[in-house]
């Protein structure tokens, strides 16, 4: 890891495009008002990296704020995804172009496979290789892939992913995908971190948080930034984009970590991408 100005904590991905460890998910926000103002807020309070979808309907609005916001485009990271029923060839290269005309921007930092559909694979990771050379996207990866998944993908794939986005918190810590994205040199970034917040309530979580001062949402992001996880914590509300978002001034023992890791239960909030071979709908 180094420390840049923009952001305390970045990592190199392995097509030299450097990004933030540490940002802002927009998961179930609202188009217009409550996308951007979460946008705005979490840029002024220093985030880099927004992570927005197309299934998400609010790239409009994440485009607004980062236009309005003062930052230049350059130092902001802005991820978006490909849905399910866009998988292809040419409808993927067809649904980025539709993402940036949604957001207002020449190029994302980051598109990812929203979900693997084993029969679209290779077709999809081929459109996102080229969307990559045409410079459409300055890096390409993807989101809930295990490590069969990778190993398919890994096969044909001429660009290795950059990073795996999973559903990762202390009650699921997906260590065997985690080991399958250090193996091809994937970051893995955590969606729904905090388990959309019923995780809070951890006797463990509360203990450690008192301990340093801090929220039991902070030592979850913490933990996760020490494990050498990107994450990205979705809010709406401004004092708690700003609460997670200070998580560089404090830092967790190896008792700490210790006794997160004993939290791992396996237990999900979302889909298994193994239940799912050929997608979902929306």
């Amino acid at each position: 890891m180094k420390h840049t100005m923009n952001h305390p904590m970045t990592t190199m991905l392995h097509d030299t495009v450097e990004m933030p460890m540490h940002g802002l998910g927009v998961f179930q926000t609202s188009d217009g008002d409550e996308v951007t103002n979460a946008v705005t807020w979490a840029i002024e309070a220093g985030y880099r990296l927004i992570d927005t979808a197309a299934i998400y309907r609010n790239e409009a609005g994440v485009g607004e704020a980062v236009r309005s916001v003062g930052v230049p485009r350059e130092e902001l990271f802005v991820t978006t995804k490909l849905w399910n029923d866009e998988q292809g060839y040419e409808s993927a290269i067809a649904a980025l172009d539709a993402s940036l005309e949604r957001l207002g921007m020449d190029y994302v930092d980051l598109y990812l496979i929203h979900w693997p559909i084993a029969s679209k694979l290779s077709d999809s990771w081929r459109a996102l290789e080229e969307l990559q050379s045409d410079g459409l996207a300055r890096a390409i990866g993807v989101s809930n892939f295990h490590g069969p998944q990778l190993d398919a993908l890994m096969a044909e794939a001429s660009v290795a992913p950059s990073v795996n986005q999973i559903e990762l918190h202390p009650n699921l810590q997906q260590r065997t995908v985690v080991a399958a994205n250090d193996r091809f040199g994937i970051i893995t970034q955590a969606w729904s971190p905090l388990k959309q917040g019923r995780v809070l309530r951890d006797e463990t979580l509360i203990r450690i948080a008192e301990a340093k001062g801090v929220s039991a949402a902070q030592v979850i992001l913490r933990w996760q930034l020490q494990s050498g996880i990107a994450t990205i914590p979705k809010s709406v509300t401004k004092e708690r984009i700003i609460e997670n978002g200070d998580v560089f001034t404090f830092s967790l023992s190896e008792d700490d970590l210790a006794a997160i890791a004993a939290m791992d239960s396996g237990d999900r909030i979302g889909p298994n991408p193994d239940d799912h071979p050929e997608g979902f709908k929306d």
